[in-house]
């Protein structure tokens, strides 16, 4: 299985773009810390852990996954709210 997913980032940092029924689904929602983003349904996994934990998942099920990749100086990102469980 193939996946791709959004990889936004900014001068300072980086986030994954996923929506929230997928990491219900790969049992890991809980464990994402109140680093990342969200909006509406889509969580924004902050680059150092929680990303990681989730393309450690993906590997961990053979998932192959790639990135589409956007830039810019500020991301809007930052005026997310932070996660919530």
């Amino acid at each position: 299985m193939i996946k791709w997913y959004r990889f936004y980032s900014d001068a300072m940092h980086g986030w994954v773009a996923v929506k929230r029924k997928e990491l219900e689904a790969l049992n890991i929602l809980d464990k994402i810390s109140g680093y990342s983003y969200q909006r509406g349904k889509t969580v924004y996994l902050e680059e150092d852990r929680d990303a990681t934990l989730f393309l450690n998942k993906l590997k961990e099920l053979d998932i192959t996954y790639y990135f589409k990749e956007s830039h810019k100086d500020n991301s809007p990102i930052r005026s997310y709210e932070y996660f919530k469980k």
